[in-house]
This record gives structure tokens, sequence and C-alpha cells, in this order.
């Protein structure tokens, strides 16, 4: 299994997705590395498939679902809604069905929050 993380430099929320999926895989018993990978433009969020910050991606496909890049791939922030509440990265519930191959139904996107400014490196 391979997992990768995909954020923006100055996200807000990516070390919060990082200790979520981080708990995790430790409560299902996976030893699996993350892969933290830094998206610096958005040809590159384009060619990585980077649906917005923070982005959890198994064996290469999206946490949501491979239906999840339909949403459009963004070079900003990342909301996140399960059980009515929406926050800047994805609920244990949600990680846990992707890491068991079950993803969650897609209500993510990126948006143009004003929590975050990601801004291309020189």
């Amino acid at each position: 299994m391979r997992i990768r993380l995909l954020y923006f430099d100055g996200c807000p929320s990516y070390e919060h997705a990082l200790r979520d999926l981080r708990d995790a895989l430790a409560e299902t018993r996976l030893a699996v590395n993350i892969e933290l990978v830094q998206v610096t433009s958005p040809e590159e969020a384009e060619r990585l498939g980077f649906l917005g910050s923070p982005t959890i991606q198994v064996d290469g496909v999206d946490l949501e679902g491979p239906d999840a890049v339909n949403k459009g791939v963004g070079f900003g922030c990342r909301v996140y809604q399960d059980g009515g509440q929406m926050r800047g990265w994805p609920s244990k519930t949600q990680i846990r069905a992707a890491l068991s191959g079950r993803p969650k139904t897609v209500t993510s996107a990126p948006t143009e929050h004003t929590c975050c400014h990601a801004r291309p490196s020189d």
C-alpha cells in the first residue's frame, strides 16, 4: 500500500490530516510509510491529481474514491464534510474507510477560502 499526503506550504490543515492519518494507520495496525508531497504550482497540482490541501491518496486514488477528481483539481484549500460537519481535513472515519478500500461518498472540493493562500514557489 502506498499512501501520499499532498499539501502546499503554509497549509494550516495538513498537520491535522497527518496526525489523524498516523492515528488511523496505528488503529488499523497497518505499517505503511506516509509520503509527504509538497505541491508547489497549479501545474504540479494538475499532474498529481491534487484536489486541494490536504489531499490523501491511497495507492494513487483520492481517499474519497476515484470519482473525487471529477470535483476538480485545485491549488488551494480543501474542505471536507463528514456527518454534517465541515473542516479543512478528512475525519478519521473517512481515512479508515479509504484504508479499508471503502472510500466514503465524495463531499469535498477545492476552495478559495481565506484561511490559507497557496502561493506558487518562485
